[in-house]
């Protein structure tokens, strides 16, 4: 069970919910049950800073932060809730203007950690700008983070150097860092890649003042109708 099939029960009020995507596995989760039609599993958020995101392997792989407020939830959580590959990612950012964007990818998975987390993500759509399939996609890379560098890349560890030691998918360092550093309100000279960037709407240069990653089936089918 997962948020949308809650949503589907009747639950229409966002909010902490414990899931069990899988037999065997329960954990708290946001269920942001109003964008888009609802019935979303929220897996990573950012919105005041009050969470460090440059942390490592294995806090990756366990999540870290509160879900009512910052957090990743944890790669082997996101893995549960993507394995049967009928997941789509949505990607919703606010900038320090009050301004919105977003982009949505009909495909988004993550294998286990034996295959270092590796993302699966294509379809996009939205307003915010491709920066995970466009130039030096994330599709096909494995995350890394500050003590795990698996990107490929022979200058450096992106990991180490860019998005704020945030871990993330970095193919080529990428175009997004959406756990990059908290770095307020700097405008557009903040430090290069290094905040939470999403640069095909801003630019390397901008951190967001918000941002959130959110998972839901494919055929996830929204109704007005509660039980």
């Amino acid at each position: 069970e997962d948020c949308s099939q809650l949503y589907l029960r009747g639950y229409r009020t966002s909010g902490v919910f414990t899931i069990s995507p899988q037999t065997g596995v329960q954990f708290r989760i946001w269920c942001d049950m109003e964008t888009a039609g609802g019935g979303w599993s929220v897996i990573q958020r950012r919105v005041d800073g009050s969470v460090l995101f440059n942390r490592t392997w294995d806090q990756y792989k366990w999540g870290f932060g509160t879900v009512e407020g910052e957090f990743w939830l944890g790669n082997d959580k996101i893995h549960q809730l993507t394995a049967r590959g009928d997941a789509r990612l949505r990607v919703d950012l606010t900038d320090w203007e009050g301004n919105t964007a977003y982009a949505e990818y009909n495909t988004f998975r993550l294998s286990d950690e034996r295959h270092k987390y590796r993302l699966e993500i294509y379809g996009y759509s939205g307003t915010a700008g491709d920066a995970m399939t466009g130039s030096d996609p994330n599709n096909g890379a494995p995350f890394s983070t500050l003590d795990r560098d698996n990107d490929g890349y022979s200058g450096i560890s992106c990991a180490a150097g860019y998005g704020g030691q945030g871990g993330w998918w970095f193919h080529n360092c990428g175009q997004s860092y959406l756990n990059g550093r908290y770095l307020r309100d700097c405008g557009f000279s903040c430090p290069y890649a290094q905040g939470v960037v999403w640069s095909e709407w801003k630019n390397f240069h901008y951190s967001l003042k918000h941002a959130s990653m959110k998972v839901r089936p494919n055929n996830f089918q929204i109704s007005n109708n509660k039980n």
